[in-house]
């Protein structure tokens, strides 16, 4: 009997996604866990693989097709002892265009400005995985060795592929699942600007990617729903910059270069801890406290902006946040995340201080009720013990969600955070 392939949610928030290129062609004999296809989803390139086995009987959607939505037949699949030919195709789906209302618990790339990842639930309804012999749970081999390597009970999950198989997306929404929240009334359609053709001024119209598309919708969400209040005050970084330079001789015969930025991490994982009343999320008629510091970091890569979580990040060694963080930035430039290592966190940290940028205001990625927002440090007129001298300082501005966080609440954590910076032995104590 012929199977139809869908195009797969690849991660918890993929709605659509681009047909990059095909690995197969018709008349192809695959097996369950080859590579079928490489598919472009709002936030990378990611490979589909195969569930089941047989010969590719026809391909429907043609490779560089775009806006294709999730569950649309992309390819026949011929079974066992089928022929070919006798596959019945499936009539060729069209991409559809995005929806005109969406759901507002999609989580991607913030804008440049910073933001935090969240898991929302896939459309479509999935299967409960059965045993298809004995006790052995229906899963995917890839699928096997990610839930393996991350320590995920595939008995737990829900399977979305064909006969309720797990497959990889199904181990992204059980890594950020306890993120997901209600979600809060949709945003109203906002109209296309009107274009620049009727005027007489050379130009290119470029078209819009996944990830573009999706920050737009999220930053115009995020400015629309929530009511920001910003909190901006100086920091002393001398003491930080010294202990920085300490550590590192320290760590140079192990391979290990901190970063500021990885100690302000550390700093804001810390003053969320200390101040439990930020490390929270509105959903609705509820507030959820996280018990934990999830740090989502902004990193640029070439189409956007993605931000790689450092989760636990209060428990954490300056030199293990620092580690994670290079493996992290490197493998989001290259397109190689998993969901799960982008799509959650408690807070956010966005970095600007390396463009000389000295203060910004960043906007909040729901459900996240901050974001913490990180201007360069430079040699200023400082006054100290009384008396004006030259000092490093930078400014870090809050950016927090008021239906979740009173201001004096905002303030303490900005306080708490300043202290840290200020006085760093309490980042390695």
């Amino acid at each position: 009997m012929s199977i139809e392939l869908k195009m797969p949610a690849l991660s918890p928030t993929m709605e659509e996604g681009t047909l990059a290129k095909w690995l197969v062609k018709e008349g192809d004999t695959v097996s369950s866990g080859d590579i079928l296809a490489e598919i472009e989803t709002d936030k990378a390139t990611m490979e589909f693989e195969a569930v089941d086995e047989g010969k590719i009987a026809k391909i429907l959607v043609p490779e560089g097709s775009d806006g294709v939505k999730v569950g649309t037949p992309i390819a026949i699949l011929a079974g066992e002892g089928e022929e070919v030919s006798a596959a019945a195709p499936a009539p060729k789906s069209e991409a559809t265009p995005p929806p005109k209302k969406e759901d507002p618990k999609v989580e991607t790339a913030p804008p440049a400005q910073g933001g935090g990842e969240t898991p929302a639930a896939p459309s479509a309804p999935a299967a409960a995985p059965k045993a298809d012999s004995g006790d052995r749970i229906k899963a995917s081999p890839l699928a096997r060795r990610l839930a393996e390597a991350q320590g995920i009970d595939l008995s737990k999950l829900t399977g979305s592929g064909p006969g309720g198989r797990i497959v990889r997306a199904d181990l992204g929404k059980a890594a950020g699942g306890a993120m997901a929240t209600p979600a809060p009334a949709a945003a109203a359609p906002v109209a296309a600007p009107a274009t620049v053709d009727a005027l007489d001024i050379p130009h290119e119209a470029v078209k819009l990617s996944n990830m573009r598309k999706t920050i737009a919708r999220r930053l115009t969400e995020s400015k629309q729903q929530i009511p920001h209040i910003y909190l901006t005050l100086d920091i002393r970084l001398d003491a930080l910059l010294k202990l920085r330079g300490e550590l590192n001789d320290g760590l140079k015969s192990r391979g290990v270069k901190l970063s500021v930025n990885d100690m302000l991490i550390k700093a804001l994982a810390l003053s969320l801890i200390e101040v439990p009343e930020c490390n929270v999320s509105f959903a609705g008629d509820q507030l959820i406290k996280y018990s934990r510091a999830d740090i989502s970091v902004a990193v640029s890569i070439p189409n956007g902006l993605i931000t790689p979580i450092i989760a636990d990040a209060e428990n954490k060694s300056l030199s293990k946040i620092s580690t994670e963080m290079t493996d992290l930035a490197g493998r989001a430039k290259e397109g190689k995340l998993q969901p799960h290592e982008y799509q959650g966190g408690t807070a956010s940290l966005s970095n600007m201080g390396m463009f000389g940028i000295k203060h910004f205001e960043a906007v909040i990625n729901p459900p996240q009720a901050m974001i913490m927002a990180i201007g360069a440090g430079e040699k200023r007129p400082y006054v100290i013990d009384d008396s004006l001298q030259i000092a490093t300082v930078m400014s870090a501005t809050g950016s927090f969600d008021h239906r979740a966080i009173d201001g004096a609440d905002g303030a303490r954590l900005m306080k708490a955070f300043k202290e840290l910076c200020e006085s760093p032995l309490g980042l390695v104590a």
